[in-house]
């Protein structure tokens, strides 16, 4: 959609995955931090920030363990020029590693730019019809205007070929093109756990994975995947931010914050697993 000069990416997902009106998502907002309140590792917003692993589902379900990151951001009172939303690719749509062609995302709670800087400056294909329809990526914008109470800009980024080496490529990326850019960047990697498993059994999966986060034992989260069939869906998201971490830290840490599935909400013998982490110094 084109609007003065602004080539805005519509919400694609609004009235699936969260309400289409702005006072509904801020309802909902209201809802999940008010249970998870006392449950919100709060003391982890003094650390310095670099990012976090969170869940993409619809916001009735994992909203609840989405907003711990996103509560523990807005308590830090740290400020980012720009927001790297790196998400899996889940239409099949687009290149192996997808910027945005957009120059605006659109959410009920507003308009955001891409950040044009970095955008033009990493090297890889820009593809609007990999985000067009996207989810994985667009759930987040809401949340960002909501918890950061100042103007920033985003970088999608929808990755579909999920590997460890272009993980690790993708990251390089970034940290070169911000060595000349020098902004406050903060990098978001969308990802769900075990999808339709039961829940014993999806816990267990994802345990093994959970494990290797926390040792940031980046490479071998493809390996325990592939090998153990895990349907973590954002698996190279995450190692994307892992291996981030590491190039901007002598001692990057990992905190799990959140663990929950769909069945808490709506009872299933099937369900889909929602962990959130945070990424910091």
């Amino acid at each position: 959609m084109l609007i003065e000069g602004k080539n805005i990416r519509k919400a694609a997902v609004a009235g699936r995955f969260y309400p289409s009106d702005k006072e509904k998502v801020i309802e909902i907002f209201k809802k999940v931090e008010h249970q998870e309140q006392s449950r919100i590792k709060k003391s982890f917003s003094a650390k310095k920030l670099i990012g976090g692993i969170v869940p993409h589902a619809g916001y009735i379900y994992s909203g609840f363990q989405a907003v711990h990151f996103f509560k523990i951001l807005a308590l830090s009172k740290q400020i980012f020029d720009t927001v790297f939303i790196i998400n899996p690719n889940h239409t099949g749509i687009g290149d192996w590693i997808s910027l945005e062609e957009h120059t605006h995302w659109e959410s009920p709670l507003g308009v955001v730019s891409v950040d044009s800087d970095f955008n033009n400056l990493l090297d890889f294909p820009k593809n609007k019809a990999a985000h067009q329809y996207e989810h994985s990526g667009e759930v987040m914008l809401p949340f960002l205007q909501y918890y950061l109470p100042y103007s920033f800009e985003i970088v999608p980024i929808t990755i579909g070929e999920q590997t460890y080496e272009n993980a690790k490529i993708l990251a390089q990326a970034i940290f070169t093109a911000n060595e000349k850019l020098k902004k406050r960047i903060l990098l978001i990697a969308s990802s769900d756990f075990s999808h339709f498993e039961s829940v014993e059994q999806g816990f267990r999966k994802d345990q093994k994975v959970v494990d290797t986060i926390l040792k940031n034992q980046i490479s071998e989260i493809e390996k325990i995947i592939h090998s153990h069939r895990i349907s973590v869906c954002g698996y190279a998201p995450i190692m994307c931010l892992l291996e981030y971490a590491q190039l901007i830290s002598e001692k990057p840490q990992i905190e799990l914050l959140a663990r929950g599935h769909s069945g808490m909400v709506h009872k299933s013998e099937e369900v889909v697993d929602y962990i959130s982490f945070l990424s910091f110094e």
